[in-house]
């Protein structure tokens, strides 16, 4: 992946349980047009995205945060897996956090 994706192999625990907890404590959007639309309101914290998704979206989502300097995180897992972590029953490729909750997802680098 390219230069604004700060990831480390062994988070993706962390990861998970930050992107659980903003879920279910805080506001997030699902999926890439309400991705787009928070990041363009300049309401998106951070944006989470899966590592399988498309390259093009995964470009385009980049992109846009690169602009609005916006904190993009990459998931090492696919959409099913980051679906799961949000609680739901279908594949999620990408998520912005609107508010964080009792996560921690804002303050720390993964």
């Amino acid at each position: 992946m390219n230069g604004s994706f700060k990831v480390r192999d062994d988070s993706l625990a962390d990861l998970s349980n930050d992107v659980r907890l903003a879920v279910d404590t805080g506001k997030v959007s699902l999926g890439y047009r309400e991705v787009i639309k928070a990041v363009n309101t300049n309401s998106a914290k951070v944006v989470v995205v899966a590592e399988n998704g498309k390259k093009s979206v995964i470009d385009d989502i980049n992109h846009i945060c690169k602009i609005a300097g916006i904190k993009l995180v990459s998931f090492k897992g696919g959409s099913l897996e980051l679906g799961t972590v949000c609680g739901k029953p279908y594949s999620v490729n990408s998520l912005a956090i609107i508010e964080e909750g009792n996560s921690k997802i804002v303050a720390e680098e993964y």
